[in-house]
């Protein structure tokens, strides 16, 4: 089944003031979202289970993952302003989580993003079920660096009429900025204060 998108729609939020004290550096997040026809749901054709899910995410992720991206980078004004990254997709109610989770959980999805962003981190993603205003939780990390804690960040967002029992929303996250007034350190200097090699974080 071909991609069939209803809408799409992006967020923007900017953080001038945290904490009451004025940011040094606006925090600016960037959610592209788009509003698609789950490819694996039929509603005349009840309690269907498909095996293969393999044609459906080749109808369409790989074109959505260029959409969305295309509209990040847009918005961002180039793929080498995006700091950090993310993916997340909310299935309607009958659909399956490995639906949601078979459209974001491809390189032939999320390809598209790394290379236009330069990114080497793997993409942090959120993959739930839910109905119309359901959350969409888009859990960020920075593209290069998987132990700076400072872009450690969450889009929240939903979309009012959407999900529809067959459908998917499926978003791509992104941050120009860190956390304002980010204080609490690194991965790597927990490492070094607990003896603990980067490779081997639990010493097990």
């Amino acid at each position: 089944m071909p991609l069939v998108i209803r809408k799409t729609l992006m967020h923007v939020e900017e953080t001038l003031i945290e904490g009451n004290k004025k940011a040094k550096t606006p925090l600016i997040l960037i959610a592209a979202v788009a509003v698609i026809k789950n490819p694996w749901v039929n509603l005349l054709k009840e309690n269907v289970f498909i095996d293969d899910l393999k044609p459906g995410i080749l109808d369409v992720a790989p074109e959505l993952g260029e959409i969305l991206t295309a509209m990040i980078v847009k918005e961002a004004g180039s793929g080498d302003k995006v700091e950090a990254y993310g993916k997340s997709a909310v299935v309607g109610l009958k659909g399956e989580i490995e639906h949601a989770s078979g459209i974001i959980h491809t390189l032939r999805f999320g390809n598209f993003y790394r290379e236009a962003v330069g990114a080497k981190s793997y993409l942090s993603f959120c993959n739930t079920r839910g109905g119309a205003n359901a959350p969409i939780m888009i859990p960020l990390m920075d593209k290069n660096d998987v132990g700076r804690r400072s872009h450690y960040l969450t889009i929240h967002l939903s979309v009012p009429d959407a999900p529809a029992d067959d459908e998917i929303v499926v978003a791509l996250g992104a941050s120009i900025g860190g956390r304002p007034h980010h204080r609490i350190g690194d991965r790597y200097q927990d490492l070094k204060d607990l003896g603990h090699d980067v490779d081997n974080p639990a010493s097990v």
